[in-house]
């Protein structure tokens, strides 16, 4: 694949996989395909919930200027904030350079940098780790934990975790969700989910007391080869975090697009 087609790959990705987490967090939620615009915002207090993007390919500077000032309007329009992905290879060269100033005219500013990934890398050998055990996710006290997991890696309040993910009746029966517990004690999670013939791995996080002793790599295998096992997939996609992009190369991802996140200005 070239560069544009694993861009593009991960920009879809982001669509299908979003569409399937916000319809399960609010089946009335807005969900809708624009031109140049996906809107995948569930208006909970969980801000990854709540995404746009962008979706054209090779779009210029004006037509880049004119969808950001659109997404920044839905934003606004929002009771709960969120974030707008941009995939940058995915923008003309001059949008690409003026990415920042035509942001900073629709009233946004950006929240941070990301790196969207692929592989085709499965099946993996069976994962283990001296310290962990590994636990699927089938009930909701797992599931609170999989979000407090999230929350406390991610910076969120406890609750704001809590409002995406329990009670779902997908991440309990769908989602290949794992805790790795140390000594009885959740430390680390991940999951990996079918979309569109891919897996697709998803909110990655390790207890900050815990981080850097291979834990968020561990569990992230567990997801991917017990997702694998179950679906036969052999292609895996994820957009990754600054902390994450280290780690993820080591499974048998490549990086491919890098990834801005947008939040509204203050």
């Amino acid at each position: 694949m070239t560069d544009l087609a694993d861009s593009t790959e991960s920009m879809e990705q982001l669509a299908v996989v979003w569409r399937a987490m916000v319809l399960d967090r609010d089946p009335d939620a807005d969900v809708r395909d624009l031109p140049g615009i996906a809107v995948r915002w569930a208006d909970c207090r969980f801000l990854f919930w709540n995404c746009i993007t962008l979706t054209e390919v090779g779009a210029d500077a004006e037509l880049v200027g004119q969808r950001l000032g659109q997404a920044a309007d839905i934003m606004r329009s929002k009771q709960h904030p969120g974030f707008l992905w941009i995939f940058e290879d995915l923008l003309a060269d001059d949008a690409r350079a003026t990415l920042s100033e035509a942001a900073e005219r629709a009233g946004l500013e950006h929240a941070f940098p990301g790196t969207g990934m692929a592989g085709d890398l499965l099946p993996i050998p069976e994962p283990s780790h001296p310290d962990l055990t590994f636990v699927r996710v089938t009930t909701d006290e797992q599931l609170r934990t999989y979000a407090d997991l999230n929350s406390r890696a991610y910076g969120f309040p406890l609750e704001d975790g809590r409002d995406g993910l329990v009670g779902s009746m997908l991440w309990k029966n769908k989602v290949h969700a794992y805790l790795g517990l140390r000594d009885g004690v959740p430390v680390t999670c991940a999951a990996a989910v079918e979309a569109a013939g891919r897996l697709f791995v998803i909110l990655v996080a390790t207890a900050p007391e815990w981080e850097r002793r291979g834990y968020g790599e561990a569990v992230t295998r567990k997801a991917l080869y017990e997702g694998g096992r179950a679906t036969g997939l052999t292609r895996a996609t994820l957009h990754a975090t600054v902390a994450g992009a280290p780690v993820y190369p080591r499974i048998g991802f490549n990086p491919n697009s890098p990834m801005h996140f947008y939040s509204l200005k203050n």
